[in-house]
């Protein structure tokens, strides 16, 4: 099922594909960041770097598919968009957490940057995602 034809929400739907696209590109970039920082140590991930990468193949392709279905204007993209914000949000609640307890990883500028801007797209993202699934 597609989103109906009407302007606010049509507009709204535009909206949310493009911060989409850029929380999108964030995590992506978190994740390459995150291979630097040997994230699977802190998180206590078994395998390695090749853990680590092969968990990332379905997640991206997950990222991606999303995309496109909130491209379409489908609720099945509207569900994408809400995890994926959440995924943002936990992102950075995670990481933030543990540089409170002393861990020096994701501690660079352009680490908090991400982070931070990763927190930001990802709550108006879950606020627009919510707005559209209540106006269906």
């Amino acid at each position: 099922m597609y989103l109906p034809n009407r302007g606010g929400v049509m507009i709204a739907s535009e909206i949310l594909f493009w911060i989409y696209l850029v929380n999108s590109v964030l995590l992506i970039n978190h994740e390459i960041d995150s291979a630097y920082w040997k994230e699977w140590e802190l998180f206590k991930l078994p395998g390695g770097i090749t853990g680590f990468l092969l968990i990332h193949i379905p997640l991206i392709f997950f990222v991606l598919y999303g995309l496109v279905l909130v491209f379409q204007q489908s609720i099945t993209g509207l569900l994408f968009s809400l995890v994926l914000s959440f995924a943002g949000i936990f992102a950075f609640t995670a990481h933030m957490y543990f540089i409170r307890k002393g861990r020096d990883e994701f501690k660079m500028p352009i680490s908090l940057f991400i982070l931070v801007s990763t927190l930001i797209v990802s709550l108006t993202q879950a606020v627009l995602t919510i707005h559209l699934m209540i106006n269906w």
